[in-house]
């Protein structure tokens, strides 16, 4: 059997119980292998058999119950964002008129109930909330009870619809009940306050979920359009999904190339940093081999493409990314479990308490059970249970961010704590991530040094590759000046040849020099093997055969790098690198902070691979990187932390973001975890409490005993109270230092 497997967009789904049923309902198809949601990316990934069962059908399973799939657009993803900006425009507009409505309904409610207008005008307020404002619910519920599921929107519709649907019958036949002793209450406020409430819980969501990733988009946006290939002689501009193995395509400087391939024409730098991670562009000549989505910075170059469209490396990239992020974490199956037995076994215990009352309550046997049933679905709607973990959560994201930590997925806040493995990425990440003069050994007296200096200032200012870019900025700060010279020749991918008066120049690598016919001392290539050994360019200048100087450009390491890892072993986590970089470099940084386990000259899909094999060993792994090539590393760790000073494809991806770039901010991404994770324990004990005791009161246990039942007003006073609590619980964290 040949399956297919794709991403979908979903709409519509607001919670857990949602992305269940989503869920379930594809994989119960016949020609589905397996399926998967998340609920956060609002996606689902389906692996189905495209002989038994076709896309569209999947899309008429998912409207069915109340959502959609979609699978006819060529830009999904930006039709599912407008979608969703659309709905939440909509749903802000619902939750302020309902507010407004239900102010008068709720003053009738508490404060006039006994005057005898109060219900008609309760009604007359309430009927627009409940029936217009509140009907998602009811459609929902609906559509969710046609296959035999239930989520969140069954418990509200069954709530507010009992209440609204009793008192429309104590309003209309009050005398049904005063003829037998008993006052006709009605519950119009409790009915219109619970569907605003939860609109409003509704919108802040879905405002909160409106910011979700675009890594995705960005990653695509790397790669061209267009391209233009040869054909018969001329340059031809094509669609990129008309581009052909074989063909002949021209980049001219400023463009990102459209292929994986092989220069056959022309010489260039091409800036690698979305592939390798690394900050310094690539000198790329005839027989180079050049990556899509890479930037040719200045130079033309003509390629011969070997693999175009989704073959590509960079599409590579794109794919492993939307699956990681596809995939669901352990902490969602539960919430998937516990929203699956919740709302039935509420609905349960409502229809019992009706059951027993009626069977048992005597004479207003009926009138206690309708009572117990409206009051156990309100007093059950989960809003203590809903606010335990995310108020916790607002709270310490405001916390985080006050410490510099950006963090934009609360199940990663959740995980950090638990975190025994973290990988960091080098480039950017120990260290700052730019190239720098790291040291100078100078072969002149020191009186010949600033004449040296000025003349090495103009010819490295009269070259745009970042090495001699970065010659340039330590030479400004040496006060040297510009100075004329008689002839420049800049020789791709080996340096610079000069003259100045009868002086012969030269600044490059040693194959430049050595081609010139320069020969260099045996105590100087001593020096440059230690450079080099330290992760080290070594760059030479020369005049008339004369060693001048060498220069040796690094990447510093940041200050605090050796301390937070350090800290981090302290804590009993093991820490790894991973870099693009050589094994040398690797070595050295690796050795100077104090890392035992390191890899070097990992391509991307090595990373990711890395991270994976650890995860299989029953770790969790907290990958920390910068570069568009951490993306799919970060998006398969179980938390990904990105440096605010590298990519924004590695921000986008990656769950938290360290504003500051600096590592010890991990240490305290983990003691926020910590604290804030204790604060969710106590909301969650103290909801479930409520639910516990709650429950069985508003069922009427208590009544046989000392005469006591909830009537819904209390059971919504109590739910406010409880809300409440939770709410004051999770503000303590704001004093809390971490």
């Amino acid at each position: 059997m040949k399956t297919e497997k794709h991403i979908y967009p979903v709409t519509g789904m607001s919670c857990a119980g949602c992305s269940a049923s989503v869920e379930s309902m594809l994989k119960s198809q016949q020609g589905v292998v397996d399926a998967g949601v998340n609920l956060a990316n609002q996606t689902a990934w389906v692996d189905f058999d495209s002989e038994k069962i076709k896309p569209n059908q999947l899309q008429q399973v998912i409207r069915s119950i109340g959502y959609d799939l979609l699978i006819d657009s060529e830009n999904n993803r930006e039709r599912a964002n407008s979608v969703k900006q659309e709905e939440l425009s909509k749903l802000k507009i619902k939750t302020i008129a309902s507010a407004i409505l239900t102010i008068p309904v709720f003053v009738l409610g508490m404060f006039f109930m006994h005057w005898e207008l109060s219900p008609f005008i309760s009604l007359f307020f309430a009927t627009p909330i409940i029936f217009w404002f509140g009907r998602g619910f009811f459609i929902n519920a609906y559509k969710q009870a046609t296959h035999l599921k239930a989520n969140m929107d069954t418990l509200v519709a069954l709530s507010t619809g009992i209440a609204f649907i009793f008192s429309v019958f104590n309003t209309f036949f009050s005398e049904f009940w005063v003829s037998r002793g008993l006052t006709p209450h009605v519950y119009y406020e409790s009915a219109s306050v619970i569907i605003t409430f939860i609109l409003l819980g509704k919108w802040l969501e879905e405002k909160a979920k409106g910011k979700t990733s675009s890594s995705i988009k960005k990653l695509m946006g790397l790669q061209p359009s267009t391209a233009k290939v040869v054909e018969s002689g001329n340059f031809i501009e094509v669609k990129i999904s008309e581009l052909k193995t074989g063909q002949i395509v021209l980049i001219k400087p400023g463009d990102r190339l459209p292929v994986d391939g092989i220069v056959v024409e022309g010489t260039s730098t091409v800036n690698e940093s979305s592939i390798t991670g690394e900050p310094i562009p690539v000198e790329k000549i005839s027989g180079s081999k050049v990556f899509a989505g890479t930037a040719n910075i200045n130079g033309s170059l003509h390629v011969r493409a070997e693999q175009v469209g989704s073959e590509t490396v960079l599409s590579r990239i794109v794919r492993m990314v939307e699956e990681a992020q596809g995939t669901k974490a352990p902490v969602q199956k539960l919430a998937d479990k516990v929203a699956g037995i919740f709302v039935p076994s509420v609905i349960l215990i409502a229809i019992i308490s009706f059951a027993v009352w009626f069977t048992f309550g005597g004479e207003l046997g009926f009138i206690h059970g309708i009572l117990s049933l409206v009051t156990v679905l309100a007093v059950a709607c989960p809003c203590a249970l809903g606010l335990a973990t995310p108020t916790a959560m607002m709270v310490g994201v405001g916390k985080g961010a006050e410490n510099n930590i950006l963090i934009k997925d609360a199940e990663s806040l959740e995980l950090v704590h638990k975190v025994n493995t973290v990988v960091l990425d080098k480039t950017g990440t120990i260290t700052v991530g730019k190239p720098q003069v790291s040291d100078v050994i100078w072969f002149v007296e020191n009186g010949e040094k600033e004449k040296y200096q000025s003349i090495l200032f103009a010819l490295e200012s009269k070259s745009g590759h970042p090495l001699a870019e970065a010659i340039v900025e330590f030479l400004k700060t040496k006060n040297a000046q510009n100075v004329e010279l008689d002839t420049f020749e800049y020789k791709p991918g080996v340096g610079i040849i000069a003259s100045k008066g009868n002086e012969r120049l030269a600044v490059g690598n040693e194959k430049l020099i050595r081609n010139q016919g320069f020969k260099i001392a045996e105590t100087a290539i001593a020096q440059t093997i230690r450079l080099e050994e330290e992760g080290k360019t070594c760059i030479y200048f020369t005049s008339n055969e004369k060693l001048i100087a060498i220069y040796a450009i690094g990447d510093k390491i940041k200050e605090t790098s050796q301390k937070a890892i350090a800290e981090l072993r302290q804590m009993n986590i093991e820490v790894v690198m991973l870099t693009g970089d050589n094994e040398r470099t690797a070595e050295k940084v690796a050795r100077e902070v104090g890392i035992t386990v390191f890899r070097g000259a990992m391509m991307p899909e090595e990373k990711a691979a890395f991270v994976a094999n650890i995860q299989k060993q029953g770790k969790i792994v907290a990958m920390i990187g910068d570069g568009i090539n951490d993306s799919h590393a970060l998006a398969q760790a179980d938390v990904s932390i990105a440096m605010g000073k590298g990519s924004d494809i590695a921000m986008d991806v990656a769950k938290i973001t360290i504003a500051t770039s600096d590592l010890q901010q991990i240490v305290s991404s983990i003691k926020l975890s910590r604290v804030t994770m204790k604060a969710v324990r106590q909301n969650l004990f103290w909801a479930f409490v409520y639910n516990i005791i709650g429950i069985p009161i508003a069922a009427g246990v208590l009544y046989p005993i000392i005469g006591f039942q909830f009537d819904p007003m209390i059971a919504g006073m109590a739910m406010a109270l409880s809300s409440v609590s939770v709410v004051t619980n999770s503000l303590r964290l704001r004093s809390k230092k971490i």
